[in-house]
């Protein structure tokens, strides 16, 4: 059957959400090559979104409720993907997720709930399968850059090498603007999960807790401090590693370990070398600590989401996201001992600027540049799913960089 929209982009009137339409609407138009509506529920604020973004009157508006099953049923029909910014998807993400797996719709969130992953993969995996829906979670910053860093890394080890990376390190080099609101919110509704469900706990832990099946080699202990003896640096804590770590090992599992069954991912903050890089290093995993402690009390949450968190429809100035930017390395050791060193590096804030552009080139990927020959139905990771041709999408049109160092 025709669908007559290329993607739909729920969620449109929260902040995240206008930044995708806005990005689309810049990039891709109204009424041309891309077929793209706004969802959301209610039409009134649809329509000042349009107004606000500089988008034309002709560009489809549909109101559904994140709640509503029969109306996110109706949603999914008419669309190829959906893109959806709502979260915490624990919380708001499971209906539309599931009309997506059942409508053979293909779907791409932002989500950097692992527990909530690991709930959904098996339950959706089976009737994306049989529909042919390719479910991608997290296509923001969280974890498209590390994801595909290690892809394009290892991808070039195997032709200089000829065998892939069995170590690798990802660092944080340079970040210049912090997690979105949404991720924040997401942590926060993590926490409060992990406090009623010793399970939850044990999840976020686990660094195969998203390949169900598989177990492979104990992985580096991402709080403390440590000396990187590739990086010849010191380096602390990086709040997003256990998403990242989790989604990485998915990606090595999904395509069916070309890495090892004994890869080993480590991710962390640099902090230069020396003493001040150590001194750096463990004020970090000590200001960590504190957070973590303070996070676990609900006196604490509910004060963040008062007073911290951005209200719907907040975030960062224009100004504000296009001034961010972030650097990321990544070295990789074979079992040889032959090291090889790839860097990307985005131009925008990572919550809000570059993670609006990332989301909205992943689904037109799926859609455009990825044929479901190549990638059938299933929940998938974006370097399993799109890969190297996410890569090539990304250094066309958002402002991401991969190199290879040295």
């Amino acid at each position: 059957m025709s669908k007559p929209f290329d993607v739909i982009v729920f969620g449109a009137t929260g902040f995240t959400g206008r930044l995708v339409a806005e990005y689309l609407n810049t990039s891709y138009g109204v009424g041309g090559e891309l077929a793209w509506a706004m969802a959301g529920r209610n039409l009134d604020r649809l329509a000042e979104v349009r107004r606000l973004i500089g988008a034309d009157e002709a560009l489809p508006l549909i109101a559904a409720d994140a709640s509503d099953a029969d109306a996110l049923a109706s949603l999914v029909r008419r669309s190829k993907a959906i893109i959806t910014t709502v979260g915490p998807y624990q919380r708001h993400g499971r209906v539309l997720v599931t009309a997506c797996a059942q409508a053979g719709t293909d779907y791409v969130d932002l989500c950097g709930e692992p527990a909530w992953m690991a709930q959904m993969i098996p339950a959706l995996d089976a009737p994306a399968r049989a529909s042919g829906a390719r479910i991608v979670f997290s296509c923001g910053f969280d974890s498209i850059p590390f994801d595909l860093g290690v892809v394009f890394l290892q991808d070039e080890a195997r032709r200089r090498f000829g065998t892939p990376l069995t170590r690798v390190h990802g660092r944080v080099r340079r970040m210049k603007g912090g997690p979105s609101g949404g991720t924040i919110a997401s942590l926060l509704a993590t926490i409060e999960q992990m406090s009623r469900d010793p399970a939850v706990a044990r999840t976020m832990a686990d660094p195969f807790a998203l390949t169900p099946g598989f177990r492979g080699p104990a992985q580096p202990e991402g709080e403390s401090v440590a000396y990187d003896d590739l990086a010849e640096e010191w380096t602390g804590p990086f709040i997003m590693a256990p998403v990242n770590t989790k989604n990485l090992h998915r990606t090595n599992a999904l395509l069916g370990h070309p890495w090892g069954r004994d890869f080993v991912y480590d991710e962390r903050m640099l902090t230069g070398d020396g003493a001040k890089g150590e001194r750096r290093a463990r004020t970090l995993a000590r200001t960590t600590r504190i957070q973590n402690r303070l996070l676990a009390f609900a006196p604490t949450r509910a004060l963040l989401r008062r007073f911290a968190l951005p209200k719907p429809g907040e975030g960062p100035s224009a100004e504000e996201r296009e001034s961010g930017s972030y650097d990321l390395l990544f070295i990789g050791q074979s079992a040889a001992g032959q090291t090889l060193r790839a860097s990307v590096r985005g131009d925008r804030d990572p919550g809000y600027g570059s993670t609006s552009k990332l989301i909205s080139e992943s689904a037109l990927c799926l859609i455009k540049d990825v044929g479901r020959t190549a990638t059938g139905g299933g929940v998938w990771t974006p370097g399993a799913a799109m890969g190297l041709e996410l890569v090539s999408r990304l250094q066309a049109r958002t402002g991401l960089t991969f190199a290879i160092e040295g």
